[in-house]
């Protein structure tokens, strides 16, 4: 046991350190060797070294370098080793993390991790939270407490009689919605298509002054953080409007609810407090490993009536907080122990200092490629940069080629009609060496294509 954790800690060890120095995307041979995966189920047990050195000989060389400092292709971040580390030992500690009588270590650290992002995201302190795989388990979970309360308030019991024969439930959204709540949408029954979209500005955020009249059970989704510009909706207005007459807010705030951490980015997010309910995603701007999202809603009973669960063979309600009266999962791994180690490394100075870290990269990036001649699609107010580089094919053969190039990483979007590029700064690593050297890569294959 002892020689195979320390083999395989070098092995993950050697991989960090070298996580930097290799191409972004994995080399086409590496690919091309996972062919060495496919066999046929082994009859005969095979040694956990000769496991390991499989897994890391032939999987290794195969990953995205997502959690290198040059990846900006999605809203990802890396992993701090105070989260990597804190996730090892979680592993090796192995919790169902259920309940406080049978997994009281794990319990009592989720709890104090959901305090401290309350603490730090300006939520209500009524507010209690699950944590959850990602941002659609996050709206899910959520939205779930909101479809119990609007109709709870319009006399049905959703949990215990369905939603057949059940009041009909309004569902407002904004145009630019992210496709994660269109699924959460679904799971709950809710439909996808059934929902009303309000017009938005040119910066992706949901226009107040568009909204329909409410009337009868209806929830608001509004978003902290688009996922192209970084916008974020006029929350603060949009509650004063809707929850006079009863309606339910919700706020998807994957990565944008984390600009509450800084002062300098704090106003971004102003009023969201107003809100019902949120949702976001540690694994984003807070650099913890996959996967980890967290649900809040204000409505601690709506939360906990739209998840109960019970059973001869459970343990009895106690004074102690149960996780699992939370969330949609019963059988759950400690989340909350890389959110709560990474809190208490950083302090809230180092969060800040996380936000406006990348917040900064993305506007050496802006204000670098302006100066370049390229056109700027939005306004850069978060971590977020779209970038056009000439007509749709231009655009499309340079990300190619940026791509296949290594140097960085980022992706191809469609921004109010325009195909454009994405530029996502998440990672607690990105220096503004590295900035530089994309910005070289980027400019340097941007010349090369408009000379053919």
């Amino acid at each position: 046991m002892t020689h195979l954790l320390s083999s395989t800690a070098e092995r993950a060890i050697n991989y960090l350190d070298n996580i930097n120095d290799r191409s972004i995307v994995p080399e086409s041979s590496a690919v091309n060797r996972t062919a060495g995966f496919i066999e046929e189920m082994p009859e005969e047990a095979t040694s956990p070294n000769d496991v390991i050195q499989m897994l890391d000989e032939l999987g290794s060389p195969a990953t995205m370098a997502t959690t290198g400092r040059r990846f900006f292709g999605f809203v990802v971040g890396g992993v701090y080793p105070a989260a990597l580390a804190a996730n090892w030992l979680a592993s090796t500690w192995d919790q169902i993390s259920s309940y406080y009588q049978i997994t009281p270590a794990t319990a009592k650290i989720e709890e104090v991790a959901l305090r401290w992002m309350i603490d730090v995201l300006g939520l209500p302190e009524e507010c209690n939270g699950a944590f959850v795989t990602g941002g659609t388990m996050a709206n899910f979970t959520a939205l779930a407490a909101a479809r119990r309360q609007v109709l709870l308030q319009a006399g049905w019991d959703v949990e215990d009689e369905g939603l057949f024969g059940a009041p009909s439930i309004t569902v407002v959204v904004g145009e630019e919605a992210h496709p994660t709540l269109f699924k959460s949408l679904a799971m709950l029954g809710l439909g996808r298509k059934r929902v009303i979209k309000v017009p938005v500005d040119l910066q992706g955020r949901m226009r107040a002054d568009a909204l329909p009249e409410i009337s009868g059970p209806t929830i608001v989704c509004t978003q902290a953080g688009n996922v192209n510009s970084g916008a974020i909706d006029p929350v603060s207005e949009i509650c004063d409007l809707v929850q006079k007459q009863g309606a339910w807010v919700h706020v998807d705030g994957a990565f944008g609810l984390w600009a509450a951490a800084s002062q300098s980015y704090a106003h971004l997010v102003a009023g969201v407090e107003k809100a019902d309910s949120w949702s976001t995603d540690c694994h984003k701007w807070l650099n913890v490993p996959y996967d980890s999202g967290v649900a809040f809603v204000k409505n601690e009973y709506a939360l906990r009536a739209a998840m109960r669960i019970s059973a001869a063979y459970l343990p009895a309600p106690k004074e102690h907080r149960d996780p699992s009266d939370y969330t949609p999962e019963f059988s759950r791994r400690a989340r909350g122990v890389e959110v709560w180690a990474v809190m208490k490394h950083l302090g809230r100075q180092g969060l800040a200092e996380l936000v406006e870290g990348c917040c900064s990269h993305a506007r050496h990036f802006r204000d670098a490629l302006s100066a370049a001649g390229f056109e700027i699609l939005n306004d850069v107010v978060l971590n977020q940069v779209v970038v056009s580089f000439g007509d749709e094919q231009t655009t499309k053969r340079l990300i190619d080629r940026l791509q296949r190039d290594g140097t960085c990483w980022a992706g191809i979007t469609s921004w109010q009609g325009q195909t454009a590029m994405r530029i996502s700064v998440c990672s607690w690593a990105t220096t503004e060496e590295d900035v530089e050297l994309s910005l070289k890569a980027i400019i340097d294959i941007a010349d090369n294509v408009a000379s053919l």
